[in-house]
């Protein structure tokens, strides 16, 4: 089942809201057991981000074809790619 719109807009929402002493993706994952959830390094992604926050950047994932990959497309969207961003404290 695809991203939507609304998801999307909570999914930005409390990417937004982040702070240091929480972590995202157990929430996240836990609000939208039907997609795919990744968590990984930015440095572990060449592609450019669907949205950038302050410790994340979004990726979108695409797995509707037998090759998984990152869309820039939310309609396409099946999953999140979180890359952590390194921050400076």
């Amino acid at each position: 089942m695809a991203l939507t719109a609304k998801e999307l807009i909570e999914i930005e929402r409390l990417l937004a809201a982040d702070g240091p002493d929480i972590e995202p993706l157990v929430e996240l994952r836990r609000r939208f057991p039907q997609l795919a959830w990744v968590c990984c390094d930015t440095s572990d992604l060449s592609d450019q981000p669907f949205r950038q926050f302050s410790r994340f950047d979004l990726h979108l994932l695409d797995r509707s074809d037998h090759c998984v990959h990152i869309t820039a497309d939310p309609t396409r969207a099946t999953g999140i790619v979180l890359a952590k961003r390194e921050v400076e404290q």
